[in-house]
């Protein structure tokens, strides 16, 4: 046994030793004529997506080696600016952010490397990597030539990461093939001048050798075109491949063919239930990739953790990721091995070059369960205020020098004799309201909250507003996303408006140093406050810390801060892993704006990532509504197409109006009962699609919300690959079924656009329909 472990260990060594040969050797990499091209030869791109940032520096190697026991040959990475520059001029690129050293590790494993610098990634991590200091310019313009500010930052940083990665083009001996230009553009916008001089920066910052590319739709893929730049395609699990190539192939019949993302699972949101893809429709397309030698990237091989505050946000409507990013890929979240990953692992048998071999997954990291760890230290919040800012005007937290974190605004209130309303514009994200330290109530950007009543107050009474950041958008146009409050608060009495002014402004931002300086008090608390421990461990080894008796907050542990919890689910565990963790004595601190129901913890061996607690006021159907529209004429009615991809209806006249309806009379499948919609546009005059950034959901006769996240919003969430669907498991309703739209302006259309559910499945796929707009509210009747 002793031998043979020897000979293997022997047989690794050279192996490495051969490759590292190989890769210190310039080579050239290059998309042919319908063909990667690696030193001239074809090559099959096999990549796994791996993110750094949210994996810790100890197990960066063990992730690559399990992305290359399951098959892969090349590891693509984001870099996140946000990550490297957290203050303006002050680049960081050491210890866990050392991204050449993860790009080395990377070629140590005879791996080839893809590199995404951005400047704009999205990857659901806050402002998609832009740093959040960029919001301190008022009229900030982002992913666009437009805008110089942005423009000269982009290419200083761009610059930054060539300075450390540009020796490692394959070109000069490294591993890197290809590097992206940008990101996602055609979701966003169409402008080959700002792409094009992304390009030029990113050849600029060193990368002058290695073969570009960008990433897009294939639904959008078609908008803009950047010379000298391959173009690959994005889409996810169960998708029909040669439906996502058709147009791609008509346009560029002579590039290789690649999906830079494909989709492995998906990413959740705090309070919408946990997101799967089932492992039979995610092998089948990959089946269906490699049968065509197209190339691809599974986005993710492994999604790790959004530690910190470093988990993002969508929107319309606005909803923030959880920490966990699991994302149901092969790979889990603590690095161990799934079902997925052995069925991608033996897909892979079946296609590997002469000679080539799947090396055995190593070794996984022990995972271990923590006694419960009883709270008895404590510290208010309002006992530990930090020394305050003025401002006569209400501003967001960027204007105050913080970039995550909670704020807290103070000012004295006016007398009023009788109740009243305070509105706040904007809130983002989740606010706790006091009058004199009672607690009145709260308000959760998530449901479109901000108004509360008040009590009758006197004057000089002290009204507190404390705001709490959950992540910022990542996405699309409304990724400008400042936080705290972003323009004033108001208190409504009758007619009379007033505009509160004169505020104290408390900061407390979510380094562990700053939590540590708490004057922590053997004593309980009944607010917001943070919660002190010690405990003693005599093995180390990943866990999962429950969080299910807490309310909202963060955790830090020896130091570190292991994310966001919230007791709204689906995650109710947060990964703490065992490289972080000391034998002897630990620390552990928790921030929760709530009372706990139980000031204890517990490390379990299992996570817990789909407990939801399902708040039905997020449901677009309040219990006995109804939509009645015996008195409205259709706008317009007709039949969709059988098929995948978007349907366009033109109608014979413009319509005009605030409100729209969807009514699906029934399915393709007429036997069906159900309805499904993954994106609707509204054509205006001019033939571009209406903006969706302020659409509400105003009523939607059924959602899928307890085994999936298919709510109605997923109509205009800009994530083609998700989807509203009527319910299929509980409350089962027969057509017709109706989605009704605020679309807060009255605009002008000539038409729609429909867009089917992406993946094989055609359940829900409308046929028959009639739609309605008009400038006012259709009647739900109560």
């Amino acid at each position: 046994m002793r031998i043979s472990k020897l000979i293997r260990a022997i047989v690794l060594f050279m192996t490495l030793v051969t490759q590292a040969q190989t890769f210190n050797k310039s080579g050239t990499f290059e998309a042919g004529e319908k063909t990667f091209l690696l030193n001239g030869k074809p090559f099959l791109v096999r990549a796994g997506e791996l993110h750094f940032p949210r994996i810790p520096r100890e197990y960066w190697e063990h992730r690559i080696q399990m992305c290359k026991a399951m098959g892969m040959n090349t590891i693509c990475i984001y870099l996140f600016w946000n990550f490297h520059e957290q203050q303006p001029d002050q680049f960081d690129f050491t210890g866990q952010k050392d991204v050449a050293e993860f790009v080395r590790l990377v070629q140590k494993n005879g791996m080839y490397c893809i590199v995404r610098p951005g400047p704009y990634a999205c990857a659901e991590w806050d402002m998609g990597g832009l740093p959040w200091w960029l919001l301190k310019k008022n009229d900030l313009q982002v992913r666009t030539a437009n805008d110089s500010y942005f423009m000269e930052r982009s290419a200083k940083y761009l610059k930054e990461v060539g300075k450390q990665l540009a020796p490692y083009q394959i070109q000069n001996g490294g591993n890197i093939i290809m590097v992206q230009v940008e990101n996602e553009y055609g979701v966003f916008g169409n402008d080959v001048n700002y792409m094009s001089k992304v390009r030029d920066a990113v050849r600029s910052s060193g990368f002058d050798t290695v073969q570009l590319f960008r990433c897009d739709w294939s639904s959008n893929f078609f908008k803009y075109d950047v010379e000298g730049v391959y173009t690959a395609l994005n889409f996810g699990a169960g998708s029909n491949i040669e439906k996502q190539f058709e147009k791609y192939q008509e346009i560029y019949p002579k590039a290789p063919l690649m999906c830079s993302e494909y989709w492995t699972g998906w990413f959740d949101y705090w309070g919408r239930a946990h997101e799967t893809r089932s492992i039979s429709s995610f092998i089948g397309s990959l089946k269906d990739m490699l049968d065509r030698n197209i190339s691809f990237s599974l986005y993710m091989a492994h999604g790790g953790t959004s530690f910190g505050q470093w988990g993002g946000a969508n929107a319309p409507p606005f909803g923030s990721m959880v920490a966990s990013y699991d994302y149901n890929a092969p790979i889990n979240e603590a690095g161990q091995p799934t079902d997925k990953f052995y069925a991608v692992r033996d897909l892979m048998k079946n296609y590997l070059n002469p000679g080539e071999t799947i090396p055995e997954p190593p070794a996984n990291y022990p995972v271990i369960a923590i006694p419960k760890i009883t709270f008895n230290k404590s510290a208010s919040l309002f006992e530990n205020l930090p020394k305050a800012s003025n401002a006569i005007d209400i501003k967001p937290m960027e204007f105050f020098d913080q970039g995550w974190g909670r704020i807290l605004y103070r000012t004295k209130l006016p007398e009023s004799k009788s109740a009243f309303k305070l509105k706040i514009t904007d809130l983002h994200d989740w606010a706790l309201i006091y009058v004199n330290g009672k607690l009145v109530g709260n308000l959760d950007r998530r449901k479109d909250e901000n108004t509360i009543e008040m009590p009758a107050v006197k004057k000089g009474d002290v009204l507190d507003i404390l705001v709490e950041a959950n992540g910022r958008v990542n996405y699309g146009k409304t990724i400008i996303d400042r936080k705290g409050i972003t323009e004033r608060v108001e208190i409504l009495a009758g007619t009379v408006t007033a505009n509160l002014k004169n505020w104290e402004v408390f900061n407390f931002p979510v380094d562990h140093d700053f939590q540590k300086k708490m004057k922590f008090k053997k004593e309980k608390i009944n607010g917001p406050g943070w919660y002190h421990a010690t405990f003693n461990l005599n093995v180390v080894g990943d866990s999962y810390i429950d969080m299910s008796t807490w309310g909202k907050g963060m955790v830090w542990i020896n130091g570190y801060n292991i994310g966001r919890y919230w007791k709204i689910g689906p995650q109710q565990t947060l990964f703490m892993p065992g490289c972080w963790l000391k034998k002897g004595k630990n620390e552990v601190i928790i921030l929760d704006l709530e009372v706990p129901k139980e000031s204890q913890i517990s490390g379990v061996t299992i996570p817990v990532l789909d407990k939801i607690v399902i708040d039905e006021s997020l449901l677009h159907r309040k219990k006995g509504e109804t939509l009645d529209l015996s008195a409205e004429i259709p706008s317009n009615e007709g039949a969709l197409s059988s098929g995948q991809g978007w349907k366009e209806v033109i109608f014979e006249k413009e319509l005009q109006g605030q409100y729209f309806c969807f009514e699906a009379l029934d399915s393709q499948n007429l036997k069906d009962q159900s309805s499904s919609i993954a994106e609707l546009e509204l054509i205006g005059t001019d033939g571009v699609s209406i903006n969706r950034s302020k659409w509400k959901i105003v009523y939607a006769d059924s959602e899928e919300v307890s085994v999936g996240n298919y709510s109605a919003e997923k109509i205009f969430d800009q994530q083609e690959s998700t989807f509203w669907s009527t319910a299929w498991t509980v409350s089962k309703t027969p057509h017709p079924h109706h989605v009704v739209v605020n679309m807060e302006d009255n605009v002008k259309i000539k038409g729609f656009r429909y867009l089917p559910r992406t993946d094989k499945s055609t359940n829900g796929n409308v046929k028959s329909y009639r739609f309605y707009i008009k400038p006012d509210l259709f009647v739900i009747k109560k």
